[in-house]
């Protein structure tokens, strides 16, 4: 394939409040796509890459939001003016690096564009197509998905132990509770905390037909937060055992709830408040930690990014295995039309996140 010359990318017109505008060409529309010239001149280190895929992740609404001390984010959030950006996987078109060549597959943080330049130390992994496995998982199970999931539980969650000390018959499994678990990450933690660490699980999430598909993936329970009485079958299938290590995507109200339902000593994993990322929402019984001595443990994945390959061949030899189900892992929207067309559907299918989203990952497919 020939170098392109041009490129398409969305940037940030403006940044938004609490409502996001996904229409383009008004004064107040939050994107713009451009058609701009690629510079093909690559210093040292760098590469130049066509995206094919675009991971949709619901951390990227705080990348755009009001008011964000950039020193308190892991992430440097992206100003009006600048290209919005986004984990995905490129393909190597030109190479000014050591580490990448010509033809190479890579995972990395890039822009939503078609074509872009960026420097070797912003992808993450390459990708070994030799064992065939579809490209897809290494954003989901096999990439940042499924190595929060791991370390979530693993570190975070303190349940190593399960994994280098197997439960034996007779042993009293720990209750791990997870929230927006038929989403992407939630559905690798309701996996990794039945299959691999002999956990009983409670999955959280949004319809009764989610929930079959989280009880599929071997969860003891699942409750639709939309029926009136899921806080009383959380209530009656924990009992007085408590739970033990609560994931939470979502924070706000159901938050609020399971902190009822914590054991003494009990760990929150707080990975995502996807309930509060458009319209604040508060904790009302915060008061929980204090009386029962619960740790709340906040974490980014890139804390142990030192513990990768541990984590990768633990999820790879799962997926062998059957104790990770390739079933429903991710759900792929492809873009049709011209660049500029094609471009213009990615906010709206990030947005699904937020307001209709499929069970998995949810990816788009650039080409």
């Amino acid at each position: 394939m020939s170098v392109p010359e041009t490129t398409t990318k969305i940037f940030l017109k403006n940044t938004p409040g609490e409502a996001i505008n996904f229409e383009f060409g008004q004064d107040d529309s939050t994107f713009e796509v451009k058609q701009v010239a690629l510079d093909s001149n690559l210093k040292e280190g760098e590469l130049l890459v066509q995206t094919l895929y675009l991971s949709n992740d619901p951390t990227q609404r705080g990348w755009i939001a009001k008011n964000k001390d950039s020193d308190r984010m892991y992430v440097r959030p992206v100003a009006p003016g600048e290209p919005m950006g986004s984990m995905g996987i490129v393909k190597v078109l030109k190479s000014n690096s050591t580490k990448y060549q010509v033809g190479d597959l890579a995972t990395g943080k890039i822009e939503w564009a078609t074509y872009t330049t960026v420097h070797e130390q912003a992808l993450f992994t390459k990708i070994d197509t030799s064992a065939g496995l579809p490209l897809e998982l290494f954003l989901s199970i096999l990439g940042v998905t499924g190595l929060t999931a791991f370390f979530g539980l693993v570190e975070a969650g303190q349940l190593r132990r399960l994994l280098d000390n197997p439960l034996k018959e007779g042993d009293k499994a720990p209750i791990v509770c997870v929230s927006a678990a038929s989403g992407a990450t939630g559905s690798v933690v309701v996996q990794i905390a039945k299959n691999i660490l002999g956990a009983k699980v409670v999955g959280i999430t949004g319809s009764d037909e989610k929930c079959k598909f989280v009880e599929g993936l071997g969860a003891d329970l699942c409750v639709n937060y939309n029926n009136p009485k899921y806080k009383d079958q959380i209530t009656e299938f924990v009992g007085k055992d408590f739970i033990d290590v609560y994931f939470d995507n979502v924070g706000g109200e159901i938050l609020s709830f399971v902190l009822t339902r914590m054991k003494k000593f009990g760990r929150v994993v707080a990975c995502g408040a996807i309930s509060g990322y458009n319209t604040p929402v508060n904790v009302t019984t915060w008061n929980e930690i204090i009386t029962m001595s619960l740790t709340v443990e906040g974490f980014i994945v890139l804390n142990y990014s030192d513990k990768f390959p541990e984590a990768v061949g633990v999820l790879a030899s799962a997926l062998k295995s059957g104790k990770i189900k390739l079933g429903d892992a991710y759900h792929v929207k492809e873009l049709t039309g011209s660049d500029v067309e094609k471009l213009q559907q990615v906010p709206k299918i990030w947005n699904l996140l937020f307001t209709d989203k499929p069970v998995g990952k949810l990816l788009t497919k650039v080409v």
